[in-house]
């Protein structure tokens, strides 16, 4: 029997964890300064010793929030095309989704159910997730991010019909205003036959359901 006990070794001293922070210096620099005037405004010293570095992380972590600015979808779902001979419905049920609304800059989150109709061209499912984070990393109203997320499949793939639904909480309803804990929302947007033909949307929708 061939000894691995080597290839074990090897693969073992490899780092299990490496973090890796990608912003760009100057604008979170200019983000920290910002952030310490607000901690001011709101009345907390900003020299408290929990304080301290609190305006660094949030700025590296709006930085984070907000990456799907500087992404591209379309260039995303081309990088993994595929030719194949498919034309029956697709569908990525319950992609996580995180996002934060421009009225208030506070998160909502929920579920991306996303499902297309291939017309010879399909890409990879993972791709279809990433398309959920682009645009959900941005300042957003969960209607636009339901259309934005349907039409860069649409533009991308060509495919015989879209249909995407989400289904979300929002914080700027639950913690503040109405304060309503167990409101939820949920949007959809379709395009072809998912959105002409109404067998083809109701199987579409049981599926997802």
């Amino acid at each position: 029997m061939q000894n691995i006990s080597g290839k074990i070794e090897f693969y073992a001293k490899k780092p299990l964890y490496r973090h890796i922070e990608e912003y760009n210096a100057e604008g979170i620099e200019a983000l920290a300064l910002n952030y310490k005037n607000v901690l001011e405004l709101i009345g907390e010293n900003p020299n408290r010793e929990g304080i301290q570095k609190t305006p660094l992380r949030v700025a590296k972590s709006m930085g984070y929030l907000t990456k799907g600015y500087h992404q591209n979808a379309i260039e995303i779902l081309k990088s993994a095309l595929f030719q194949e001979d498919a034309h029956e419905m697709v569908i990525v049920k319950d992609i996580e989704l995180y996002s934060m609304c421009e009225h208030h800059m506070l998160p909502f989150f929920g579920r991306a159910h996303i499902a297309y109709l291939p017309n010879g061209t399909i890409t990879g499912l993972s791709k279809l997730a990433r398309v959920v984070d682009v645009y959900s990393r941005r300042l957003q109203v969960q209607e636009r991010l339901t259309c934005q997320i349907r039409d860069a499949i649409q533009e991308a793939l060509n495919p015989h019909g879209v249909a995407v639904v989400i289904e979300a909480k929002h914080l700027c309803m639950m913690m503040r205003g109405v304060q309503k804990q167990n409101s939820s929302t949920t949007t959809s947007a379709f395009t072809g036959v998912l959105r002409d033909n109404v067998a083809t949307r109701k199987e579409c929708l049981n599926v997802i359901e």
